[in-house]
């Protein structure tokens, strides 16, 4: 996914939360279902994308990431919450609500 089309999916006024994960990462795995549990709770009130940082080093460079996961919350096209490793599909709700 070239930047360009990253910087299109960050800037709607719906908040974006951006998964940035690796194949090989083992927290990563266990993000997952919180973030399908995240989904249901939140509905269309929030978009969610996964960004391998692998596949992506442009992007993960361009917004310094340095380990995984680490969870971005953006709305028009603005960095709102970042936190690295997982949390509770609540505290998650709570950064998007406050986005």
């Amino acid at each position: 996914m070239p930047s360009t089309k990253f910087s299109e999916l960050i800037k709607g006024d719906v908040p974006v939360l951006v998964d940035f994960t690796a194949e090989w990462c083992g927290p990563c795995k266990m993000l997952k279902p919180v973030l399908e549990d995240l989904k249901k709770q939140m509905g269309d009130k929030v978009r969610i994308i996964k960004i391998d940082v692998d596949q992506n080093p442009q992007i993960s460079s361009a917004y310094h990431i340095q380990g995984v996961p680490t969870v971005m919350v953006f709305k028009n096209g603005q960095m709102k919450w970042r936190q690295s490793g997982v949390m509770s599909a609540g505290d998650y709700v709570r950064a998007i609500e406050s986005a």
